[in-house]
């Protein structure tokens, strides 16, 4: 039996997830959340082997939930389960300790099996996923980065938390007290990520953030 928490800030989304997953005789939900705080309550009492994490939540995004989880209870295995297209985080998110991802427009027969995967210790890679992770291969191998490649892909897993946190309009002493930053460290995260992006102020991030359909 696999035991599951489901970590959505959308009641109904939780409620299908959970009906659905009650017609597999090998899964059972054991834990449902509706934040950041409380998926990391969860993976804290251990009461889960796998968890259904969305990306977009009020308190605590689940890139910041993410890197919390991993950086406490490294073998729980992550599925993130979001709205936003795959091309937007996925690579991002695997390579920051996510087990998988999956869009929430996928069959759900796709979520039981990717939940049966990562159990196990593998990592869930999708059809889309899979080309993209190529493609970048393919590009690193080159001189320089692809051209198409996203800025963003190349932002540390700490610069990528702190720009999307900027990008919704954070500012630098809220998100040092969050992230348990100085308001230095945070400043010269700043600093970074507008280099790495190529822009030159918060409206600007928040204008990459909408465009490349980081937040909504």
């Amino acid at each position: 039996m696999i035991r599951i928490g489901i970590v959505d800030d959308h009641a109904i989304v939780r409620t299908g997830l959970r009906q659905f997953l009650s017609d597999h005789v090998d899964l059972r939900v054991t834990g449902e959340g509706s934040s950041g705080h409380e998926a990391l309550d969860m993976a804290r009492k251990g009461d889960v082997d796998v968890l259904l994490l969305d990306i977009s939540m009020p308190d605590q995004s689940g890139v910041d939930a993410l890197a919390a989880i991993k950086a406490r209870f490294p073998e729980l295995p992550v599925l993130i389960l979001s709205g936003f297209p795959e091309a937007h985080y996925a690579t991002t998110l695997l390579r920051q300790g996510a087990s998988g991802y999956l869009n929430k427009e996928c069959d759900p027969d796709e979520i039981a099996n990717a939940i049966r995967l990562v159990a196990r210790g593998r990592r869930y890679i999708s059809p889309a996923v899979a080309e993209q992770l190529a493609d970048s291969v393919v590009g690193g191998g080159t001189a320089g980065a692809a051209p198409d490649k996203p800025l963003h892909e190349a932002l540390s897993e700490r610069e990528f938390q702190v720009f999307l946190r900027l990008a919704q309009g954070e500012t630098v002493g809220h998100i040092a007290e969050a992230l348990f930053l100085s308001v230095k460290t945070v400043s010269t995260y700043r600093t970074r990520v507008l280099e790495k992006l190529k822009l030159a102020t918060n409206s600007d991030l928040t204008y990459y953030a909408l465009k490349n359909g980081l937040i909504q």
